[in-house]
C-alpha cells in the first residue's frame, strides 16, 4: 500500500468512528458548536488572511486565472459573511430525527419514516476555501461527518480553516474527527478517496467540468453531482426593458465566478432594437466582452462593445469571466430549442411580460431552477432560505438544486409492533 493511500484511509476511518457520535448528537451540541466556529473564525481573521496570502501569491505565480484567484481569496469582508453564514444554521430546524409521516396498518404493525444523516460525506472541490466553511458547518448541522478534500491551490488555507472548526468542535465536546481534511495534494489522494468504499458513504464533487466529470466516471461510492452551470437568460418579445437590463447585468457581473453567473444571453428578435442598444453600452460599462453572432454584431459595433465572433465552443462555455456568448433568436421556440442544446441543466431565465411564455419556459426546460423575471444569481442555498448551501446539484436522484439540510438526509423506518409474525 503507498503512503498516501494509507493516510487517505486512516483519515477516512477516523471521519468513519466519530460519525457514530454525530449521528446521535443533540441540536443544542451541535449549534454550541456551530455558535463557536462563528466566533473562532472572526477571532482568528488575521490568521486566516495571513495564511491565504500565501496561497494567493502562489496562485499569482503560477498564472491561475484571474477568477480563480477571486475564489481563493478571503478578506475579512469575506470571513465575516462566512461566520455569519454558520451563525444562520443555528436559526435553522435541525432536521435528524424529524418523523416524516405515519401509518399503522390493519395488522396492527405502525411504520415511522424518519430523516437520519448519510453518514461520511467527503467534498472535493477546487480553490474555493469558503467551501471548507459552508460544507463543514452543514454537515455538523445535519448530523454528518465531513471529509474534506479541497485543491491544492488552497491547501493552506484550508489547513488553517480545518483547524479552527476542528477546535471548536472539541470545545463543544464533539470529535475533532467530525470534520477531516483528507491529506495530500495529488490526484492520487482522490483516487483513494473515491474508492473507500465502506468508509466514505457520498462523495460530493463540486468544481469545474473536468473535476466533475473524473469523480463521476471513477467513483466506487455513491456520487451526488453538482453540475456545471451554462446559464442562459433569454429576453422574450414582449419585455420591460429596464428590468431586461438590470437582470442581465446582475446575472453576468455581479459576480463572475460563480456557477449561477449567466454565460449566455439570447434575445428575440421583436425585442433586439429596444433592448441592445441600452443593454450592450451597459455591459460594456461593466467591460463585459461579447462572442455574438452576425445580428448581435450589428448592434454590437455601434455600442464600442468588445466583441469577437461566437463559436460552438461558445455556446457551451461557462467563462468564469466577464465574457458572454450572444445570440439574436426568430421565436421564442429557437430560444427554447437553443437552451435544450446547450444547458448544463443548472440554471435557465426569462424576461417577459407575457404569462404564457413564462409557463411554457418553465414547463419545457429542463433545469434545477428555472427563473421568471430575475437575476440567475438568486439560485443559491442562502436565496433560498437554506442557510449555506453545499452545492447545487443537477443530478435527479436524491437531490436536485441547492443542497442544504434535508438534502444531505437519508429516511429510516421505524416499525413498531406488539408481537405480530407475519403468516
Amino acid at each position: 500500500m503507498s503512503e498516501i493511500k494509507a493516510a487517505v484511509l486512516q483519515a477516512a476511518t477516523a471521519a468513519k468512528a466519530a460519525a457514530g457520535a454525530l449521528a446521535i448528537a443533540s441540536t443544542a451540541q451541535k449549534n454550541q458548536a456551530l455558535q463557536l466556529i462563528a466566533k473562532a473564525l472572526i477571532d482568528r481573521t488575521d490568521e486566516i488572511v495571513k495564511i491565504n496570502q500565501l496561497d494567493i501569491a502562489q496562485a499569482e505565480t503560477e498564472k491561475i486565472a484571474p477568477a480563480l484567484i477571486d475564489r481563493l481569496t478571503l478578506t475579512p469582508d469575506r470571513i465575516a459573511a462566512i461566520s455569519a453564514a454558520v451563525l444562520e444554521l443555528i436559526e435553522l430546524p435541525d432536521p435528524i430525527g424529524v418523523v416524516l409521516k405515519t401509518w399503522e396498518m390493519p395488522n396492527g404493525l405502525k411504520f415511522e419514516q424518519r430523516r437520519v444523516p448519510l453518514g461520511v460525506i467527503a467534498m472535493i472541490y477546487e480553490a474555493r476555501p469558503n467551501v471548507t466553511v459552508d460544507a463543514a458547518a452543514l454537515c455538523l448541522k445535519s448530523g454528518n461527518v465531513a471529509l474534506l478534500r479541497g485543491s491544492s491551490t488552497g491547501d493552506r488555507t484550508n489547513e488553517v480553516l480545518v483547524n479552527v472548526l476542528r477546535d471548536a468542535l472539541v470545545a463543544a465536546k464533539l470529535p475533532a474527527d467530525c470534520i477531516v481534511k483528507v491529506p495530500g495534494k495529488s490526484h492520487e489522494a482522490v483516487t483513494h478517496l473515491i474508492q473507500a468504499r465502506g468508509l466514505v458513504d457520498v462523495v460530493i464533487p463540486r468544481g469545474s467540468a473536468g473535476l466533475i466529470e473524473s469523480v463521476v466516471t471513477n467513483s466506487i461510492v455513491p456520487v451526488i453531482e453538482t453540475g456545471v452551470g451554462n446559464c442562459h437568460v433569454y429576453l422574450d418579445e414582449q419585455l420591460d426593458v429596464e428590468m431586461a437590463i438590470d437582470i442581465v447585468l446582475n446575472s453576468k457581473t455581479q459576480r463572475v465566478s460563480v456557477c449561477n453567473a449567466a454565460e449566455t444571453l439570447l434575445v428575440h428578435k421583436a425585442a433586439a432594437a429596444s433592448v441592445m442598444p441600452k443593454l450592450l453600452a451597459a455591459l460594456k460599462a461593466k467591460k463585459v466582452i461579447i462572442h455574438g453572432d452576425d445580428l448581435v454584431k450589428k448592434y454590437a459595433e455601434p455600442a464600442g462593445i468588445e466583441f469577437s465572433d461566437v463559436t460552438e465552443a461558445d455556446w457551451h462555455q461557462e467563462y468564469y469571466s466577464l465574457d458572454l456568448a450572444a445570440g439574436i433568436v426568430d421565436s421564442f421556440d429557437d430560444a427554447i430549442a437553443h437552451i435544450k442544446k446547450y444547458s448544463t441543466g443548472h440554471t435557465e431565465a426569462i424576461v417577459t411580460t407575457n404569462a404564457e411564455n413564462a409557463a411554457r419556459f418553465a414547463n419545457e426546460l429542463d433545469a434545477a431552477a428555472i427563473v421568471i423575471n430575475a437575476s440567475t444569481r438568486f439560485v443559491d442555498g442562502g436565496e433560498f432560505g437554506f442557510g449555506a448551501e453545499i452545492g447545487i446539484s443537477t443530478q435527479k436522484l436524491h437531490a436536485r438544486g441547492p443542497m442544504g439540510l434535508n438534502e444531505l438526509t437519508a429516511i429510516k423506518y421505524v416499525v413498531t409492533g406488539t408481537g405480530q409474525v407475519r403468516n
